[in-house]
C-alpha cells in the first residue's frame, strides 16, 4: 500500500492563478521540489506551486527542504533574516538564515551522499536571497546535524509539509540582501533571540519555532563548548551531537 505522500504525489493538481502575487515571486515557484515519502526516499519531482498549495499538503504531498543557520565564528552570533512582504508563503516573518529547498531542475542538489544536495542548495540560495558569495560559504563546511518532518499552513490557502535538513555553518559573509527575498537581517546571541521571541509584535516562521524550542539552544551552547583555542565557534565541531540518520516528526 502506497503512502499518503505517494500518492499525494500522483494525484497533485495546481490550478491556482499567481497574477495577483509579485511577478519573481510568481516565477519562482516553478521551480521544480524533490518530492519525498515520509522516510525521505525520493519519489518524484513537481512544481513549488504546486507542493506549497495546501489543497495537495492535506492530502499527504511532501517534499525535501533545508533550515541554514549561519553562526559568526568570532562570537557565536547567529545571523537571522526577515522575509520580505513579496514572499507568497509566511510574508514578513522572522527566521534562520535561510530556509528554501534543493532542486530537481540541478543534478547537484539531488545527490543524497552526506546530505550533499541540500549543502550545495544552501550555498545556491545564501547568495540568491543574501548575496553572500558562494565562495564564503563552502559545501565541505557545512555541518548537517538532522531531519525534520513538520506541516504548517501559512494562510487558508498556501503552506508547508517538509523533510527539512538543519544545517549549521560558520562562516565570516558579506551580506548584500535581495529586497525581493528579505526586508532586514540581524545577528543575535542566544538571549537576544530569545528575547525577540518574547516580545509580541514579532512573528516567526513555524519551522524556525519548532527548530529553535527543541534544538537550536542546546547546540548553540554545544557551539560554545567546542571552541578552539583561539575562541572561535566551528560548525563542523558538532559532528556526532545529533542522530542524522532518522526523520523526526515534529509537531
Amino acid at each position: 500500500m502506497s503512502s499518503p505522500a505517494i500518492r499525494a504525489a500522483q494525484a497533485a493538481l495546481a490550478s491556482v492563478d499567481l497574477s495577483s502575487y509579485d511577478p519573481e515571486q510568481s516565477r519562482l515557484m516553478d521551480e521544480r521540489c524533490i518530492l519525498v515519502d515520509e522516510n525521505d526516499n525520493a519519489i518524484g519531482a513537481v512544481d513549488k506551486k504546486t507542493c506549497h498549495l495546501m489543497e495537495n499538503i492535506n492530502k499527504g504531498l511532501l517534499h525535501r527542504a533545508f533550515s541554514a543557520f549561519v553562526f559568526r565564528p568570532s562570537d557565536g552570533k547567529l545571523l537571522l533574516q526577515q522575509r520580505a512582504s513579496e514572499k507568497i508563503t509566511f510574508p514578513d516573518m522572522w527566521t534562520n538564515t535561510c530556509c528554501s529547498h534543493p532542486l530537481d531542475d540541478f543534478e547537484a542538489e539531488k545527490e543524497e551522499k552526506d546530505a550533499l544536495g541540500v549543502k550545495v542548495a544552501a550555498s545556491r540560495k545564501l547568495d540568491h536571497e543574501l548575496g553572500i558569495p558562494q565562495s564564503q560559504t563552502p559545501i565541505d563546511e557545512f555541518q548537517y546535524l538532522t531531519r525534520i518532518h513538520y506541516l504548517a499552513p501559512s494562510d487558508g490557502m498556501w503552506g508547508e509539509h517538509e523533510v527539512d535538513y538543519i544545517l549549521f555553518l560558520t562562516a565570516d559573509v558579506t551580506v548584500v540582501p535581495n529586497l525581493n527575498e528579505i526586508q532586514a537581517h540581524k545577528y543575535v546571541s542566544k538571549e537576544e533571540l530569545q528575547a525577540m521571541f518574547e516580545e509580541p509584535g514579532n512573528l516567526f516562521t513555524p519551522w524556525f519555532k519548532l527548530i529553535a524550542r527543541d534544538f537550536l539552544y542546546g547546540w548553540w551552547d554545544e557551539l560554545y563548548k567546542r571552541r578552539t583555542p583561539e575562541g572561535k565557534v566551528v560548525a563542523q565541531s558538532l559532528a556526532g551531537v545529533a542522530d542524522g540518520t532518522k526523520v523526526i516528526k515534529m509537531t
